[in-house]
């Protein structure tokens, strides 16, 4: 589905950000990406969606080359790539379903989202997605009333709103406490699995990776040093990424099954909590 072949970025300061990037994603699968701060994991993501511009290589989107588009060709494509923040990127005077309703500015333009003027069926699909990820409650609230986590849950409403084909995730846990963190981490797994959405994750928690991606991409300096399978990524990998540490000491992750804050999937969990032993062991 996304393929980035010979992708680097380069700064006009000269430093090199990414260097030949080969990847193929397919449809469907949540690959999260790892690393040092600084080794190039938001600007690989950024560059994807041409936040940041690639200096070489060809990137790939189905049947479009998202390298050489410009002006509406570009917006256009950008309608199929739904990007969730860190930082959430609501506007804090707007309530919940005025910041998902935003996600249709790249259909209805700037004035129909300015005037609210959204199409009835957008509307409808908002109210869907606010139900799924468990923020009816909070459809009228302002965005700066919300926790961390009831705000990354818009973000994601949002995101999807845009019936997109791939995610684009910046860490979304950063900010977030450990349990709202495994929450957001299975929310996003669980839409992906349920709309067949491929998505990459730049995340700093390598458990939440193993216990979340199907698959997982280590950083290092701007070139891949790891790709693979969440059980093959060993302590020896570790040092290989990140440098010299005990990676054999991991604490146990924190039972979040009885949770009010996040619908529930009983069988879900359970297969994360198996996955989860399996990678203390």
């Amino acid at each position: 589905m996304l393929t980035l072949s010979g992708v680097g970025k380069r700064y006009s300061t000269g430093d090199r950000a990414l260097t030949d990037i080969e990847l193929t994603l397919p449809k469907g699968q949540v690959m999260a990406l790892i690393g040092p701060s600084g080794a190039g994991k938001s600007t690989l993501i950024r560059c994807v969606n041409r936040l940041v511009e690639p200096t070489q290589g060809s990137i790939r989107l189905e049947d479009t080359e998202l390298t050489k588009l410009s002006g509406h060709k570009l917006r256009h494509a950008r309608r199929s790539m739904g990007m969730i923040f860190q930082e959430y990127a609501l506007v804090d005077r707007l309530t919940v379903m005025e910041n998902v309703l935003s996600g249709q500015l790249g259909y209805v333009g700037f004035w129909r989202s300015f005037l609210r003027r959204y199409p009835q069926e957008a509307v409808v699909e908002a109210f869907r997605l606010l139900e799924r990820v468990g923020l009816t409650h909070a459809i009228d609230k302002r965005a700066d009333a919300l926790s961390g986590g009831q705000r990354q849950r818009v973000g994601i409403a949002r995101a999807l709103l845009q019936s997109p084909k791939l995610l684009l995730v910046d860490e979304p846990t950063a900010s977030l406490d450990p349990k709202t963190s495994r929450q957001i981490m299975r929310l996003i797994r669980e839409l992906c699995a349920e709309r067949e959405l491929g998505a990459i994750i730049n995340i700093h928690d390598v458990a939440l990776a193993q216990q979340f991606a199907d698959r997982i991409v280590g950083l290092r300096a701007g070139e891949i040093v790891f790709d693979g399978h969440p059980g093959e990524l060993t302590g020896e990998m570790l040092t290989t990424i990140y440098g010299e540490e005990d990676w054999d000491t991991t604490p146990e992750p924190m039972d979040d099954e009885a949770s009010d804050d996040t619908p529930s999937n009983a069988s879900y969990l359970r297969e994360t909590a198996t996955m989860a032993a399996g990678s203390a062991r």
